[in-house]
This record gives structure tokens, C-alpha cells and sequence, in this order.
């Protein structure tokens, strides 16, 4: 018996034991949880989180092995329906694509508020997708009378699969969305090993963090025009050594990110090599500087080289 035969004959006995498998999508509009709640579901940071919206640009995927089933949550970028340059279209594209390559799809709404916005998403959910409605954020639902009205005045959208409130912020419920999700999932035996949480390389991770702490640290608009490109990526014994570029649009820019001094850049810095080396479980040399790229948000090609699809 081959390797492949011998893989397919183990993963049709777990199939047969109960165990299920499956890619599940998170999506919804900016802001609305979705990375709080990749990040509780797994047990761990992997997808970065800001007040601001737009944070999340790329595909971002989380596994949780469970004792009966495996979940591959994807976590996407907020559907845009306001902005049109290439950096958009490319988030949109990349929401597109993940619905129409998975078994399950947790829409995420804000409790007691359903926008335009959340409409246009569940409108580019296919019809055919088994969907749970996730009503995130009910412990900051001031009137908690409110939320059964509104759970009935939602489920008339759609056929739902579930619907679980939740906070993801606090942890509340969110063991029910799983219990819930777990019998949608298809038979099949687990895709990865039991301790892993992303297959997003450690590469990706440093360049979203350091992205993180841009947006935490800088003004509301300035974010938008920036991108962090990791030139160099070394790995010795626990020790690793980044070198990244941050990219921004104008050359006005580059002195906003890196502050009087320097200091604005060095606090970003510092506090991206914190949370790196919590990530990574070993030392990390983390060097920043400033670049400008005019336009590179509305460049294919600068895109295609940042790592956008």
C-alpha cells in the first residue's frame, strides 16, 4: 500500500468514526468582529485587530481541532462598498473567492444594527451556502430587550442555518457557535495537525502585525495609504532578524510615520516586536524604515508584489 492509498484509508476511517472537516468562511461588513473572532476561536492572535475599519486585507486562516472535528475558518476582509480603487477590488475579489470554495459561511452582523452594508454582503452570499447567522458584540447592546426583536426581524432575510449571539470580544457564547457549526460540517478527517493555527507563514504574520501597530498609532485617514513590505526574513536557532519596508503613498506621509525624532516609528517598531516575540516564542530583531510608493493602492502591479491576489 502506497503513502496517498494509506492516507485515504485513514481518512476514511476517521471519516466513518464521526470526525468532520471543513472551510468556513467569516465575512461581513468592516468592523463588525470578524478577526476578534477568528483570534477566539482559535485561542490565539493570528488575524489583527483595530477600532478602525478596513484592517483586515488578505485572507487570513485559522484551525481549531476539536476532539469530533476540525474547523479551517477563513477570515476575510470586510466586503467594500464605498471604495473602488485596485486595493478594494482586490479585498472584494478575495471575499468572492473564499464563498465560493466553502462548506460553511458565518455571517457576522453587529447586534441591534443591520446597515445597507450587511445587506449588500448577505446579497453576495451564494443561495446555495449553509450560512449561520453570528450577532456579535450583544454585551455592548445597552437594551438587551431590543435583541430578540431584532433576531426576528433579521432571520426574515434568509433561511439561516443557525443563529448564535455572541461576544467575541468577551468570549461569551462562542463555545455554542461551535457546537453549532459542527454537525454543518462535511464527514472527512482532518486537514492538519492537532496543534496547528494558521498556515499563514511567519513572514506573513510580522508584516500584519507591524500593520497592526500603524494602524493603532497613526491618525484615522493615514492608515489607509500604507502597507508594510518584509525584505528580508532570516531564522536563526529562536532568534529571528525582519527587515521591513512601510509603504506610503505621499512623501508628506513618511514623516507623519516616523514622528518627531523618530520616535513615532521606534514606538510602532518596539511595540510590533513585542507582540512578535509572544508570537514567534523566541527573540526577534525587527528593523523599519519608511517608503514612498505613489499610487501603489491603485497599482496592479505594486499589488501583486505586496502580496495582494
Amino acid at each position: 500500500m502506497n503513502e496517498q492509498q494509506q492516507d485515504q484509508q485513514e481518512g476514511g476511517q476517521q471519516a466513518e468514526d464521526g470526525f468532520r472537516t471543513g472551510f468556513v468562511a467569516i465575512v461581513g461588513r468592516p468592523n463588525v468582529g470578524k478577526s476578534t473572532l477568528l483570534n477566539r476561536l482559535v485561542g490565539q492572535k493570528i488575524s489583527i485587530v483595530s477600532s478602525k475599519a478596513q484592517t483586515t486585507r488578505h485572507r487570513v486562516t485559522g484551525i481549531l481541532t476539536e476532539a469530533d472535528a476540525q474547523f479551517v475558518f477563513v477570515d476575510t476582509p470586510g466586503f467594500q462598498t464605498h471604495h473602488r480603487n485596485a486595493l478594494n477590488r482586490s479585498m472584494n475579489r478575495t471575499v468572492s473567492q473564499v464563498l465560493a470554495d466553502v462548506d460553511l459561511v458565518f455571517f457576522v452582523i453587529e447586534a441591534g444594527r443591520f446597515s445597507d452594508d450587511d445587506r449588500k454582503v448577505l446579497s453576495v452570499i451564494p443561495v446555495e451556502s449553509k450560512v449561520i447567522l453570528v450577532i456579535n458584540k450583544v454585551d455592548q447592546l445597552k437594551d438587551k430587550a431590543r435583541l430578540l426583536p431584532f433576531i426576528d426581524e433579521v432571520r426574515q432575510l434568509r433561511d439561516f442555518a443557525e443563529i448564535v449571539p455572541l461576544s467575541a470580544e468577551k468570549g461569551r457564547n462562542v463555545d455554542e457557535l461551535v457546537k453549532a457549526a459542527t454537525p454543518l460540517l462535511p464527514a472527512g478527517a482532518p486537514m492538519y495537525q492537532e496543534d496547528e493555527i494558521t498556515d499563514r507563514s511567519e513572514r506573513f504574520l510580522a508584516s500584519e502585525f507591524l500593520r497592526e501597530k500603524l494602524f493603532r498609532l497613526l491618525g484615522d485617514e493615514l492608515p489607509y495609504g500604507i502597507a508594510v513590505e518584509i525584505e528580508k526574513f532570516e531564522v536563526e536557532g529562536r532568534l529571528r532578524r525582519i527587515h521591513a519596508a512601510v509603504i506610503v503613498d505621499k512623501p508628506g506621509h513618511k514623516s507623519m510615520v516616523i514622528g518627531r525624532g523618530g520616535e513615532k516609528l521606534k514606538r510602532i517598531s518596539s511595540e510590533a516586536r513585542v507582540e512578535l516575540e509572544k508570537l514567534f516564542d523566541g527573540k526577534v530583531f525587527l528593523e523599519v524604515w519608511v517608503k514612498v510608493k505613489s499610487g501603489w493602492a491603485d497599482d496592479e502591479r505594486a499589488l501583486k508584489s505586496l502580496g495582494y491576489e
